[in-house]
Order: C-alpha cells, then structure tokens, then sequence
C-alpha cells in the first residue's frame, strides 16, 4: 500500500501496530520518572553562579583625585574590557580605592578569579601599590542562623562555650562552606569583622550558617537542625537558649509546597472540564493519562539538566498542564469521531491519527520553537529562565509523545461503538457517573449551530471582520500604557529588611586617629571632639556602639507592632561598623501585609540626625542592598556633578513615590571638600536609590522621577536609570529578540512541515489578536506588566497557532477530497470547534489557580496566569472567526498575485 508524506509522519502507525511495546515503554518512562522525581531537590530559585570579583587597592597618595587617577582608573579601564563583565563600580577614597565586578552568570567563580589575575597582570601601577582580589559567589549566602542569648553569661562566655561544643558540629556537616560567629566587638578570625548581636532587644552571639554555592539550602538546613537539636540539652545546661534568626528554608518549603498544590489543583480542573465535552468515561480517562505521564517524563529532562524543582521550574510546570493534555484531547476525540462513524477501534485510531498527526505535532513543534529562545537568553536574567524554557519544551515534546503513542493504543484497546442495548447501558451509566457535572451535549447542539451562522456571515462579509481584527489589535496596544510597568511582582513574604547607616564622624582636618595627635588643626574647642580621644585607641569599636544605640532604637519601635514576631538586629552589617541590619519576621497570623507593616514601621522610626534608614523588602535574587528604584547621575566634571545632584535632591524631596531615599556618596557641604569619588562602569557618578511607597509602580514612577529631574541637569551631566528599572529595559530588549526569534521559528517550522507559505501567513497574522485579552486582563487585574506576565504573552504564541492549524489544515484535507472552500472551511469550523473549546478550557482551568493568587509566593506567578488567560479568550473567540476569513483573504490575494503574472 502506498502511503502518503502525511502517513509516513505518523508515528502513531507503528505504536497501534506494536500496542504492547507502546504500552510497556510508557510504564517504563513512568517508573523511570518517579525515581527522577525522588532525586530533585527543592529550592526557591535555579542554582546559578553570578560571579562577583572585589578589588581593593591601595597606594601613597595623599587626595581622592590623585587616588582615583594612579588606581581606580587604570584598574577600571582593564576590567572593563573583558567581555563577561556586566557591571563594574568602584568607591574611591583618598589613598585607597574599592572596586566592584559584576559577572554574567554561568561561569565558574574560580575561572573569573583567574580571569581578573590575568588582565591586571597587565596593568601597570605606581610603586608601593597593593592589590587584593576578593572572590564573592552571591549563591554562598547564609542558609540560617541562630542566636544564642543567656540570662547569666556574658556574649565572650557564650562565644567560648559555642566555640567548644557548636560549631566543630556545624563545620563538618555537608554543603556547609563556613560557620560565621557575629557578636564579638574583638572577633579571633582574621576574615570575621567586629559585629554586635541583638535578638528580640536582647544581646546575644549569632551564629551564621554560609552553604557552598552548590548546596541545597533545604538539605543544608535539616541537617543543621538535627545537629543543633542535639546539642540543645548541654546548652540549655550551661544556661545557653538556643534562637532560630533567620532562615530561607520556612519561605523555600511554604512557597514550593503552594506551587505544588497549585499544580495540583489545575490537574484535577484541567480533567474535569474534558468529560461534560466527551461525554464517555473511558476516553476522559485516555485523555487525562496524558498529563502524568507527561510530567514523570519531564521530570527524567529536569534530572538529566540538574534542575531543582524550584519556583521556576514549579512555574513551567503549571503553565504546560493545559498544555499537555491538549494533544491528547484532540487526538482522542477524533477518533472517537471516527468509531461513532462506524470505524472499527483500530481503523478509527489509524484514520483519526493520520487526519490530526501532522497538526498536533506542528503546533506543538511551535511552542518548543517559542520556548527555546527563552532558554537561550543571555545574561543574568536568561540564566535564570534557562530551566523554565528547557522544562517547558521538554514536557510539550513528551506530552506530543504521548498523544501520538499512548492515547491512539488505548483509544483502539478501550474505546467501543455504543450500539443497541450495550450503548443504552453505556448511556444510563455514563449519566449515572456523571451526574454532578454539567451537562453540555444540548447545549452543545446550540452553540455548534449559532457558530455555523456566525461562520457563514463572517465569510460573506470579509472586510468588516478584518476590521474588528485590526481594531482589537490596536485597543490591545493603546491599552499598554494603562496598565502598571513593574519588573519582579512584590512579594508578601512575611519578612524583610531594615537597614540603618549613620554618618562616620567628621575628623577634624590634621588629625591622624592612628597616632593620636594634633597636627595643624584650626579646632580651638578640643572639649568638641572629645571622642576623639576613643575613636584613636578602637574606631571600630566606637563606631560599634554608637550603631548599637541607633539600632536599639529603632529595633524597639519596631517591636511595638503586634503583627512582628521577631528581631535579629546585625550591628557592624558586612564590615562595616556604621552599618546596620535588622531582619523583621512576621506572624503567621498577621493581620496587616508585609507591605502594610513596612510602610507602619516607617511611620513610627524615631527621627534620628545623621541617621539613613531604609525599609527594604528581601530580594528576588541578592544582588547586594540595592534598593528596586535607582539611578545615577553621571559626568566628569565634579563640581557640575554634585551641585547637580544637591538640586536634584531638593527636587526629589516633594514626590510621595519614593521612600528611604540614600544618595551615595554623601553630598559635602562644602563642594572643596569631596572625600569619596564613586564611578559606574567606569563613569564618575553619584547614585540616588529608593524604595517605592505602596500603591506606586516601577514604570509611572520612574516616568515622573525623569520628567521632574530632567530639566536641572546641564549639558555635562547626564542620567543613567539602574535598579529594577534598568533590568526592566534589559528585560525588554531580550523579550523583544526572543519575541521576534520565536515568530521566525515557528513560521519557519510551519513552512516546512506544510510545504507551502499559507498556514505561515495564517497563523503569523492571527498571532496579535491575543494582545487585547491580555492587555485588558492585566488592566483590570492591575496585575504588572512586567518579566512575568511577558512569559504570558510569549506563551499565548505557541497556544493561537495551535487552533489556527486545527482549522486549516482539515480545511485542505476537505478539499483535497473535492469539497468547494467555503462549504469545507464551515464544515471544518463545526468539526473542529469542540477540540478547540476543550482545549481552551482545559488550559484556562489550568491556569485559573495560579490566576486567583492561593498560597505563598502568588504574586510571583499571578500576572502570568492573568495574561495568558485574558489573551486565550480573545484569541479563541476571534480565531474561530477570524482564521477561516484569513484564511480565504490571503489565498483570494495569493491568487490574485499570480493571475496578474500569468496574465502578464
């Protein structure tokens, strides 16, 4: 028998001829799946290296100036060169200079060390220069720590006995990189700086617990606990309590375990919706199949890569469950159409896989082609959706497997004819069984024959339709400016920062604290700096204390709220003995949101002169203390540069947009008198960071910081928008190559699975239509249009194309058989239109938790679930319409084209 180019790509045929084969091969992959399933790990986000390189320099000179011109500069210009640099930003002092490398992600730290080594060998500095390179992975971040508080013993007792009995436990546990001590004022490590340790107000020694950045923060911490549940009972001997401080493992579990109950939730919606359109236990049964196996299959794909099942991943999983069963739907149901025909079971497999397989595997062909780009984007961003897009593909690529394998076997094994008394039976038990859902077979009638109606007009009045397509394509982009602009959604974690900065003391001029001495100094009242006296014996020690009494302060109206249910309080944060850092957790119970109590806290923050305090939210992916609103004003003229920056200041004052707002460096009062020179790669600059007021978005706030801030900067002096802003534009610039990648993939794909550049041309024009649903969900959501919902929007590509090959291609098949065009798009429309409603309910239902924002961490993945939603509605509702018109316009055209060049 000869078979056709379609039969031969219809590996369906050798699954229906080799059931057992097909079948046993199933069971394996499932077997195989849940070992792989045992063997991920969880995590809060993908396990990716982002290099950091901290250069100190310092040399023999006397001025900032000179400093930043022998060391900063040379040093900068090198680094800059090197092409895996990101960022570079750099604080210079007099006499010394730091300077700050940021790498793109994915290379190893100690590959960028060396990298760093090797380009400064190049560099030629002054005589008596030092230099020092300080590697810094951002994934080697503190899993937990604890504090240990006594009633009778004093913090160096403490230390003592946890020096003894503690941390040689902790030291030796697996995944655990170092066991930092905080609390001391005269730490012994030489890599451990002077710090001050207060929990819940009480004084006490921190312990903090640094994984590798390999380690898995869950493991590291379980282990920890046992570990520390042991040593409890000798503790609580020597009269030690034992605090948990802080830890990432409560939000890790509780946003994980949400996502996974949100996952599971859209299997068992995604399921129920198929049976009321199928009408028959047995093919629901087939149909439903596909998404575990499809799952288990994946989570082979996610072992294999090393991914962990993360916030990330947990995403992509949810977002394809509509997805995976989609194949299966329509495969099955058309050859149930083909058996209620009078087909026999295994000719009804045959025949209905070779009418829909070379559709199936075209749209879902696509949707790989819309993802893969999404796994190929560069840079920090792009590495953290590489395992959502190689998941996505994966599970798409197993579930197409599926659909044309395992579903037409079981089809042709389980599926029967209802005839006679069997099928009154059939019916009476189907009815029995399916009570409790909605019956839609009458309905059904009614909606297949209004659509028929609709079809008929839309086909006779072409141009008023084009019209509503073009209409409804450009409302969705006029809606665009109306819906908020923001980067990474504001989570309600239940927990965050407070961070407090005094101003270092203004050491009269020709003082040197080192030897304690006068020299030439114009101060006539020595009794005025009369703590000059200790600053000279223990600066950091000073400095200590005098952060300590600004920190219980603030640590104290802070635990005035009821919603707060512990404090840990790091005087001497990262180093630095002015710095401060108190971790806010929240009840389980609390009434008001994270954002509620931030915005009370910073009502009730006693005023303190000298003081900067910021209330900061933990972030999405730490990158330092940066706060989410931030730019910099940039030019090489200092005196143009902080005068500019003194009017900016002014200006800022009256928005009510921007809380907690830190200029670095500090502005001098006198313009002569600059200590500190700051560049961003390699650009003098001073920086203006904030946190946004509630109620305030990224994008609107950023428009009306520019508009207001723009006509005070002079020609020299130029504006450079950072924070979440910049990685907005920076977001937007790969959305939009991998927005243009993934249309030129899968137009590409569809020329060359179909051998003809109609259903591309279909298809690529149908795509804008689900702009408008999604722009018009996200408005009335006030969901961000931001990362998260444009993974939406990219999705909705690979969904539409999948209904208007539906169409199309049964559309050629009816008139490859003789049928006139019209009379087989309608047929095809009514044929059709049931596959497409059970899929476009199968994923909406999918999506439908993860769009109502249960559990912790939703705000991650809402607006997501918003757009693709909103976008899906529209999309099918004008595809059924606007696709057959598409269709007939742009071969009406194609063959006006060529009539013209056989004419001429």
């Amino acid at each position: 028998m000869n078979l056709s180019f379609r039969q031969r790509l219809n590996i369906s045929r050798f699954a229906i001829h080799h059931p057992w084969l097909t079948i046993n091969f199933w069971i394996a992959v499932s077997v195989a799946g849940l070992l792989a399933f045992s063997s991920l790990k969880y995590a809060l986000f993908p396990d990716v290296t982002f290099p950091v390189i901290i250069i100190r320099a310092s040399g023999n000179f006397e001025t900032v100036v000179e400093t930043e011109a022998n060391l900063t500069n040379p040093i900068e210009q090198s680094i800059l060169t090197l092409d895996s640099i990101e960022t570079v930003s750099s604080s210079t002092f007099p006499n010394q200079t730091v300077i700050t490398s940021i790498f793109f992600a994915g290379d190893s730290l100690d590959n960028t060390k060396q990298t760093v080594e090797q380009i400064l060998e190049t560099v030629t500095l002054p005589p008596y220069s030092e230099l020092e390179i300080l590697p810094y992975n951002l994934n080697e971040s503190s899993a937990i720590s604890y504090v240990l508080t006594s009633d009778n013993l004093t913090v160096e007792e403490i230390a003592n006995i946890a020096t003894e009995k503690v941390i040689p436990s902790l030291e030796s546990i697996e995944g655990i990189l170092k066991v930092n001590v905080l609390g001391l004022e005269t730490p012994d490590k030489k890599d451990i700086y002077p710090s001050l340790i207060r929990f819940n107000g009480k004084e006490g020694l921190g312990i903090q617990i640094i994984k590798r950045g390999d380690g898995n923060t869950l493991e590291v911490v379980r282990d920890v606990e046992i570990a520390i549940t042991k040593l409890t009972p000798s503790l609580a001997d020597s009269d030690i309590q034992v605090n948990i401080a802080q830890t990432e493992a409560t939000y890790i579990k509780e946003a994980t375990q949400a996502t996974i109950d949100t996952l599971v939730l859209a299997i068992i919606l995604a399921i129920v919706i198929i049976f009321p359109f199928l009408g028959d236990i047995k093919a629901t049964l087939i149909t439903a199949l596909a998404i575990p196996i499809s799952l288990l299959g994946t989570f082979i794909v996610m072992a294999i890569g090393n991914f962990n099942l993360e916030s990330i991943t947990l995403l992509a999983l949810a977002l394809v469950i509509g997805i995976v069963v989609d194949d299966a739907i329509v495969d099955v149901e058309n050859i149930m159409r083909h058996i209620e025909a009078g087909d026999s079971p295994k000719q009804a497999a045959i025949k209905g896989s070779d009418e829909i397989g070379l559709t199936t595997s075209a749209s879902t062909l696509t949707i790989v082609a819309v993802f893969l780009p999404v796994a190929l984007t560069t840079g920090n961003v792009g590495q953290f959706f590489k395992p959502f897009g190689l998941t996505v593909s994966a599970a798409v690529i197993i579930s197409l497997l599926v659909a044309r394998t395992l579903s037409p076997v079981l089809a042709m094994l389980w599926l029967r004819k209802k005839t006679g008394e069997t099928g009154r039976q059939e019916d009476r038990k189907t009815r029995r069984e399916g009570r409790f859902i909605f019956n839609l077979q009458s309905m059904g009638d009614r909606v297949v024959e209004k659509y028929r109606n609709l079809l008929i007009w839309s086909l006779s009045h072409r141009k008023i339709v084009l019209l509503i397509a073009l209409i409804s394509f450009v409302v969705g982009i006029a809606l665009i400016p109306l819906i908020p602009q923001g980067f990474i959604p504001q989570l309600d974690r239940g927990e965050f920062n407070v961070i407090y900065t005094s101003d270092l003391p203004q050491i009269p001029r020709g003082w040197n604290v080192n030897q304690n001495q006068e020299k030439e100094t114009s101060v006539t009242d020595n009794s005025s700096f009369s703590w000059l006296g200790e600053v000279s014996q223990n600066p950091e020690g000073f400095l200590l204390r005098r952060s300590r009494r600004v920190g219980d302060n603030i640590e104290a109206s802070i635990l005035e709220i009821l919603d707060v249910e512990s404090t840990f309080n790091i005087v001497g944060f990262r180093g630095q003995p002015n710095k401060g850092k108190i971790y806010v957790k929240l009840r389980k119970d609390r009434i008001l949101t994270t954002a509620q109590v931030q915005n009370k806290i910073r009502e009730n923050l006693p005023a303190v002169k000298g003081v900067n305090i910021s209330v900061e939210d933990i972030k999405f992916v730490d990158t330092g203390d940066e706060k989410p609103f931030s730019f910099a004003l940039q030019g090489e003229n200092l005196t143009s540069l902080f005068e500019t920056a003194s009017k900016v200041k002014a200006s800022l004052d009256s928005l009510s947009g921007l809380t907690d707002l830190t200029i670095s460096p500090a502005l001098p009062e006198n313009i002569d008198n600059i200590p500190t020179i700051e560049h961003f790669n390699g650009v003098r600059s001073i920086t203006f960071s904030a946190n946004m007021a509630e109620g305030y978005v990224l994008g609107d706030l950023t428009a009306e910081v520019v508009n207001t801030i723009s006509p005070l900067l002079p020609s020299d002096v130029n504006i450079s928008l950072g924070g979440d802003y910049g990685r907005m534009k920076e977001v937007a610039r790969q959305f939009t190559i991998i927005f243009i990648l993934s249309i030129v993939f899968m137009l590409s794909l569809l020329w060359a699975l179909f051998g003809s550049l109609l259903e591309p041309l279909v298809v690529g024009f149908t795509l804008p239509l689900s702009i408008v649903g999604a722009m018009v969900a996200l408005l009335i959501t006030q969901s961000d249009f931001g990362m998260i919902s444009l993974i939406g929007v990219i999705f909705l590509l690979g969904l539409l194309d999948k209904n208007a090959l539906l169409l199309i291609d049964y559309a050629k098949q009816q008139r490859k058989k003789g049928m006139v065009r019209e009379d087989a798009i309608v047929l095809t429309g009514m044929t059709r239109l049931r596959p497409i409603l059970m899929t476009t309910f199968s994923t909406i239902l999918g999506m439908l938790p993860i769009a109502l924002g249960w559990g912790v961490g939703a705000e991650l993945r809402q607006p997501m679930a918003v757009a693709i939603i909103g976008g899906l509605i529209t999309s099918t509702l004008l595809s059924l319409i606007i696709v057959p018109v598409f269709y007939s316009s742009i071969e009406d055209f194609w063959l006006k084209i060529l009539n013209k060049k056989l004419d001429n």
